[in-house]
C-alpha cells in the first residue's frame, strides 16, 4: 500500500493490507498506522469501480476478523466514537460520512432477509455491551448532523498539502483515502444500484439521517428494548431545566429551535418526513414544543405540499404525511390556531387561485382533494379512513371557512352520494339478472355499499359536528348547504343516516324559511347577510347533542413490518455512495420504494 500503491490490481498482494487483516497485532504507535494511510489511491466513485474494489480485496476481507466476533464490537464502538467524538472540518468530513456509511452497511443484512430479522451480530453488540454506553451521544450526534446541513469541502481542500513522501496521517484522512479502506473492508455482497443518487447538497446529513432512522427501528432485543428508540423517545429542550427522570436512560438534549427549522426546510424527503412522523409520535416534549410554535404553517404547509403533490409522491410518503397530519390534529388548540393564521398566495395549489386563506381552510381543501384522488384512483380504505379522522377532529374547531373550502365539502359529499346511488344500481339490476341465471357470480355490491355509506355518515357527522358547534362561525358552509340542498333530500329518511340528519335537515329548512321570506333574486352578499342575521335567531337547544369526534392516532401491531421496509428501501434508494446488487434484496420488491 503506502505511497507506492495506487492500482486496484496490486491490492490483493499488498503487504500493508496483509499485515492489517493478519493475526499480528499492531501498536497505536507503530509507524505501521501512517504508512498505511499515507497512500494516494483514489476513492471509488461509481458501482463499476466498487465492483472491482470489492473484487480485489475478497482475500482481504476474509481474513480480517475471520477468527474473533470480538473485533466486530470493537470495531463498532470505533465507528461510534469516530463518529461522536470527531469534530467536523474539512479535513474530517469524509472520515465522518464514511465511519457512518459503515455503520449503515453492518445493519443492511436486513436487505437480503424477507423477514423482518429480530436478532444479529451487529444487533447484539450495538444493544449491549461496550456500545451502549455510547447510544445518547451516537443519537444526538446524528441528530445535529441532520440539523446542520454540512456542506462537503470543495475538491482539494486540504489544510495539509501532500508532501513529496506521500504526506503524513492528517493528509490520508483528508484526500478521501479512508473512504475507499473503510468501503474495502464493509461493503459485502456489493453490486450495481438500479437508479442512480441524486446529488445531495450535504451527505453527511443524508446518511445521518438514515442511519439514525435504522437504529430508532431496530426490534428490540429479547432481553432489553431498543435504546436508540428509547433515546429518540425521551430527549429534551436544551432550555429545559427539569432534571430527567432516574427511569429514563440515554436522555439528552438538543436545541428544538434548530430541529424544527432543519424538520421544516427539509420535507421534501421521505427520510425527513418519517423522521418528523417519527418524533411526533414517539417523543411527547417535542410534540409539545412542536404544537406551542406561532409559527405552525411552516411545517404543516410542506405537509400539505407533499399531499397535493400525491400522484407524484410514494404511497409510503403519502401515509407518513398524512399521520402526521392526523397526530397534530389531536390538539384543540392546534386546531384553532390554523385558522388564525392567513395566507396569501399559494402558488403551488392549481386548481383554483387563492389569493388569500386561511391555514385552516388550505388544510381542509388539500384533505378533501387527497379524498378525491383516493376515489377515483388507488381506492385505498386506509388512506380514506385517516383522511375523514383528520376532518372530523378539526370539525368542532371549524372557524370563517373559506368559501371554496365550504363548498369542496359539500361537493365531496355530492361526489359520495352520486357512487352511492351508482352502486345501488348496480346492486339492483345485478339482482334482477341473477334471478335468470343461477351460474353466474353476484360481485359483492353489499360490501362496496357499506364502505360508501360509512364514509357518507363520517361526512355527515363532520358536517354536523360544525353546524352543531360553531355554526356562527361558518356562514359560507350553511350558503353552501342551501344551494345543495337537494342533495341531503334521499338521505333524511335513510334508516342509517336519520339520526344525524336531524341537524342537519333543521339548519336547512330554518335558514331556507328566511330566504323565502326575503323574496327572489338575491345575491350572494344578501344571501350570507341573512345567514348570519339568521344565526342569532336559531334556537341552538333544537340542536341535538351528540359525542365530539375525535379520533386518535395508534400504530398498528407489529409496526415494524411496514416501517423496516420502509427505511431500508430509502436506504437502498437515497444513501450516498452505497450500492447493493438488486437482485440479492429480499426485503422489499424494487418497485416498491
Amino acid at each position: 500500500m503506502g505511497s507506492n500503491s495506487s492500482r486496484i490490481g496490486d491490492l490483493p498482494k499488498n503487504e500493508y493490507l496483509k499485515k492489517l487483516s493478519g493475526t499480528e497485532s499492531v501498536s497505536e504507535n507503530d509507524p505501521f498506522w501512517n504508512q498505511l494511510l499515507s497512500f494516494s489511491f483514489p476513492a471509488p466513485t461509481s458501482s463499476t469501480e466498487l465492483k472491482l474494489l470489492e473484487e480485489a480485496t475478497i482475500s482481504v476481507c476474509r481474513s480480517l476478523g475471520s477468527d474473533s466476533e470480538d473485533l466486530l464490537e470493537e470495531l463498532l464502538c470505533c465507528l461510534m466514537q469516530l463518529i461522536t467524538d470527531i469534530p467536523l472540518l474539512d479535513i474530517t468530513y469524509e472520515i465522518s460520512v464514511e465511519a457512518v456509511s459503515t455503520m449503515v452497511v453492518f445493519l443492511s443484512c436486513q436487505l437480503f432477509h424477507k423477514e423482518v430479522l429480530r436478532q444479529s451480530i451487529s444487533h447484539k453488540y450495538l444493544m449491549r455491551g461496550q456500545c451502549l454506553p455510547y447510544t445518547s451521544k451516537l443519537v444526538k450526534t446524528l441528530l445535529y448532523n441532520f440539523i446542520r446541513q454540512e456542506k462537503p469541502p470543495p475538491p482539494g481542500a486540504h489544510l495539509f498539502p501532500q508532501q513529496s513522501d506521500g504526506g503524513g496521517l492528517l493528509y490520508g484522512l483528508a484526500s478521501g483515502v479512508a473512504t475507499g479502506l473503510w468501503t474495502v473492508f464493509t461493503l459485502g455482497g456489493v453490486g450495481s444500484k438500479a437508479t442512480s443518487t441524486p446529488e445531495l447538497s450535504s451527505p453527511l446529513g443524508n446518511q445521518s439521517l438514515l442511519l439514525l432512522l435504522v437504529l430508532a427501528n431496530l426490534t428490540d432485543a429479547a432481553d432489553a428494548p431498543n435504546p436508540y428508540r428509547q433515546a429518540i423517545m425521551s430527549f429534551k429542550n436544551t432550555q429545559d431545566s427539569s432534571p430527567f427522570p432516574s427511569s429514563i436512560p440515554h436522555a439528552f438534549q438538543i436545541n428544538f429551535n434548530s430541529l424544527y427549522t432543519a424538520l421544516c426546510e427539509q420535507q421534501t424527503s421521505d427520510q425527513a418526513t418519517l423522521l418528523l412522523y417519527t418524533l411526533l409520535h414517539q417523543n411527547s416534549n417535542i410534540r409539545t414544543y412542536m404544537l406551542a410554535r406561532t409559527d405552525m404553517e411552516n411545517l404543516v404547509l410542506p405537509i400539505l405540499e407533499i399531499l397535493y403533490h400525491v400522484e407524484e409522491r410514494n404511497s409510503h410518503h403519502v401515509y407518513m404525511a398524512l399521520i402526521i397530519l392526523l397526530i397534530l390534529t389531536e390538539d384543540d388548540g392546534f386546531n384553532r390556531s390554523i385558522h388564525e393564521v392567513i395566507l396569501k398566495n399559494i402558488t403551488w395549489y392549481s386548481e383554483r387561485v387563492l389569493t388569500e386563506i386561511s391555514l385552516g381552510s388550505l388544510l381542509i381543501l388539500v384533505v378533501i382533494r387527497t379524498i378525491q384522488y383516493n376515489m377515483t384512483r388507488t381506492r385505498d380504505k386506509y388512506l380514506h379512513t385517516n383522511c375523514l379522522a383528520a376532518l372530523a377532529n378539526m370539525s368542532a374547531q371549524f372557524r370563517s371557512l373559506h368559501q371554496y373550502a365550504a363548498q369542496r365539502i359539500i361537493s365531496l359529499f355530492s361526489l359520495l352520494s352520486k357512487k352511492h346511488n351508482k352502486v345501488l344500481e348496480q346492486a339492483t339490476q345485478s339482482l334482477r339478472g341473477s334471478l335468470s341465471s343461477n351460474d353466474v357470480p353476484l360481485p359483492d355490491y353489499a360490501q362496496d355499499l357499506n364502505v360508501i355509506e360509512e364514509v357518507i355518515r363520517m361526512m355527515l357527522e363532520i358536517i354536523n359536528s360544525c353546524l352543531t358547534n360553531s355554526l356562527h362561525h361558518n356562514p359560507n358552509l350553511v350558503y353552501a348547504l342551501l344551494y345543495k340542498r337537494d342533495l341531503f333530500e334521499q338521505f333524511r329518511t335513510h334508516p342509517s343516516f336519520q339520526d344525524i340528519m336531524q341537524n342537519i335537515d333543521l339548519v336547512i329548512t330554518f335558514f331556507s324559511s328566511k330566504l323565502l321570506q326575503a323574496g327572489a333574486e338575491l345575491s350572494v352578499e344578501r344571501v350570507l347577510e341573512i345567514i348570519k342575521q339568521g344565526v342569532v335567531a336559531l334556537p341552538k337547544d333544537r340542536l341535538k347533542k351528540f359525542p365530539e369526534l375525535k379520533f386518535k392516532y395508534v400504530e398498528e401491531e407489529q409496526p415494524e413490518e411496514f416501517f423496516i421496509p420502509y427505511v431500508w428501501s430509502l436506504v437502498y434508494n437515497s444513501a450516498v455512495g452505497l450500492y447493493w446488487n438488486p437482485q440479492d434484496i429480499q426485503l422489499f420488491t424494487m418497485d416498491s420504494d
